[in-house]
């Protein structure tokens, strides 16, 4: 199966509590209007000529993972060189995120990206992107965490999502897959 960019498997937290996180989004992050509120669990992954293949496979691996709850408490950051960073959520515990992620490249083994990265896959929610020295980021990091009243959630499906070419080029929902249930016969 092909991967692209234009599809992914995330988590998105629930609309109820999108507004605190999209307001930061609003203000810092450049893809809001592309991405909804989520945490990566695969990007890139398959093309949608494959979707009928992989989904009867992402059902497969989502029907033996109970739902889980996290919480978004602490903000992180990522470094993409110097002065350029990505503010980010930490989901906790991360841990059913990671065993999640490691289930499915299992099955998706050409869709391992997110595992490339020096630190390997780390669950994450963007909220925006910062320039500047690291002193200035952690001053910016250390206000937002004064006023950010954490926000927790369960986590009951994945969602596959697809986006088009500009000017199509906003993610949407291609469907959901309930964690913990098997797919009626």
């Amino acid at each position: 199966m092909r991967k692209t960019h234009h599809t992914a498997l995330v988590v998105i937290p629930p609309r109820r509590i999108w507004p605190p996180i999209q307001a930061l989004r609003e203000r810092y992050d450049r893809q809001v209007r592309r991405w909804m509120p989520h945490i990566n669990v695969l990007y890139p992954f398959v093309a949608p000529g494959d979707f009928p293949r992989a989904i009867p496979l992402i059902r497969d691996v989502t029907a033996v993972f109970p739902p889980f709850r996290l919480q978004l408490v602490r903000f992180a950051w990522f470094r993409h060189s110097p002065g350029h960073y990505t503010l980010w959520l930490a989901p906790e515990p991360d841990a059913p995120l990671r065993a999640l992620h490691r289930a499915l490249v299992q099955v998706f083994p050409q869709c391992d990206d997110l595992d490339r990265f020096p630190q390997g896959y780390t669950p994450h929610l963007s909220v925006g992107q910062f320039r500047g020295d690291p002193n200035a980021l952690q001053r910016f990091v250390n206000r937002l965490q004064r006023r950010w009243q954490p926000l927790r959630f369960e986590v009951d499906s994945l969602t596959l999502i697809r986006r088009g070419d500009p000017p199509g080029d906003v993610f949407q929902e291609v469907c959901r897959f309930s964690l913990g249930r098997t797919a009626a016969p």
